[in-house]
């Protein structure tokens, strides 16, 4: 029997598209950190990216108070899914009908794993309002080696392009997913909760030759989330953690016997404003999907 659960969304604007930044921003110098790992930075030349309060939108999204959770089936099954639904019951895509920002460097991120576990949840794109489900592989469930040590999801109304060939990551093409966000705060999340996040770094993971980006991101309810604001913020606040969180996902496939995960920007975590800029541009790929301006091909829009 199905189960519904009332979860807070994180207040909403009419966000959807950010302002364009340009695709040429160059890698800029390179720093050190408290863990070692030497950090990929913006040049502190080039032109800011946009304040919140100057970013242009294309498109609106619906402002939505509160949202419900509703489980589908038992969990770990083949049939079960998290859907959200409104109050009157309608379900609604947490990949296309959850704004993305907030404003003032806020953004909405949705829960598909939450930390200490293993089972591999993410979001059904090729399902009508694509629901949360376990991954599958040849039938069976997919479960991570071991747990991921954060709560993991994505980012709304953003998507990586297949067809685009990213330059200054070795030429790889996008995964065809939402991009995925690494939150680093204390709480263990729920799956399918909404959360006010502020991006922190990036990591330009390469798949099997896919551009896969980790935003590392914090909740704005943990403790520490006044202390951080940039990559140099969180290896002071959160040592060690860049540096696992690479290592996490480098090596998390090898117990199946495959090879480890490679990772562009010269095998770095990339600053704040890098990440801002693989936001907006990813939210700029979303928008032409949902237009079809890009063939959509087996992904839902719904």
């Amino acid at each position: 029997m199905a189960t519904v659960r009332v979860i807070p969304a994180a207040a909403a604007t009419t966000s959807c598209l950010l302002s364009r930044t340009p695709r040429s921003l160059k890698r800029g110098a390179l720093g050190g950190g408290a863990s070692g790992l030497r950090l990929f930075r913006r040049p502190a030349a080039a032109a800011p990216l946009p304040s919140s309060s100057r970013r242009s939108f294309a498109c609106s999204a619906i402002y939505r108070p509160q949202v419900k959770v509703k489980e589908e089936g038992k969990p770990e099954t083949l049939d079960y899914r998290v859907f959200l639904v409104e109050d009157s019951g309608k379900k609604i895509s947490p990949w296309h009908d959850i704004p993305l920002q907030l404003g003032d460097g806020v953004f909405n991120f949705v829960v598909e794993i939450p930390k200490e576990s293993s089972a591999k949840m993410e979001v059904a794109t090729d399902e009508p309002f694509t629901p949360i489900k376990q991954d599958t592989k040849k039938g069976n469930l997919r479960y991570y080696p071991y747990n991921i040590h954060w709560n993991y999801g994505l980012l709304p109304q953003t998507w990586e392009d297949p067809s685009f060939a990213n330059s200054e990551v070795e030429g790889a093409f996008g995964d065809n997913d939402p991009v995925d966000v690494v939150e680093i705060g204390e709480s263990r999340r729920q799956i399918g909760e909404i959360l006010k996040v502020k991006p922190l770094a990036a990591l330009a993971m390469i798949d099997e030759g896919e551009l896969d980006w980790k935003i590392i991101a914090v909740s704005l309810d943990d403790p520490k989330a006044s202390l951080v604001n940039d990559i140099d913020d969180v290896e002071k606040h959160f040592p060690g953690t860049l540096t696992a969180i690479r290592d996490w996902f480098r090596d998390y496939k090898i117990p199946d016997g495959k090879p480890a995960n490679k990772f562009g920007l010269g095998n770095k975590p990339a600053d704040k404003a890098y990440a801002l800029k693989v936001i907006s541009e990813t939210n700029e790929s979303w928008t032409k999907l949902v237009k079809r301006s890009i063939p959509p091909g087996e992904l839902s829009l719904v």
